[in-house]
């Protein structure tokens, strides 16, 4: 599943109504590191397809939410579960950081 496009106006109900937990990408287009993480992102999204919902959210589009959770520099991620935020990442980190913040807010399924 690809990255889902997170704004001000979907973000009550593709974050905080989410029955899985959420990873946000803040990014802005003139953000180097932000496009050097954008593959890893895109590589979570896929690899988590069903159990993590993983949006990107273009900060100079959708100030309101930017604002509200103080991303002050970017690339910041976020992971949000039941509505709350419960881990964060700033910088440009390897994909091993990101899973091992991400992991321990992940159900596994039981095959």
């Amino acid at each position: 599943m690809p990255t889902v496009e997170i704004t001000d106006a979907n973000f009550e109900e593709e974050v905080i109504k989410s029955d899985i937990p959420v990873l946000i990408d803040f990014w802005a287009v003139w953000c180097g590191p932000c496009k050097a993480i954008a593959p890893v992102v895109e590589e979570i999204a896929t690899e988590y397809s069903g159990k993590v919902k993983v949006g990107k959210l273009d900060i100079d589009n959708n100030q309101a939410v930017s604002v509200k959770y103080g991303i002050r520099s970017i690339p910041t991620l976020l992971i949000f579960k039941e509505g709350k935020i419960v881990d964060q990442i700033v910088g440009a980190v390897p994909k091993s950081q990101i899973i091992a913040k991400l992991d321990p807010h992940v159900k596994e399924t039981v095959s």
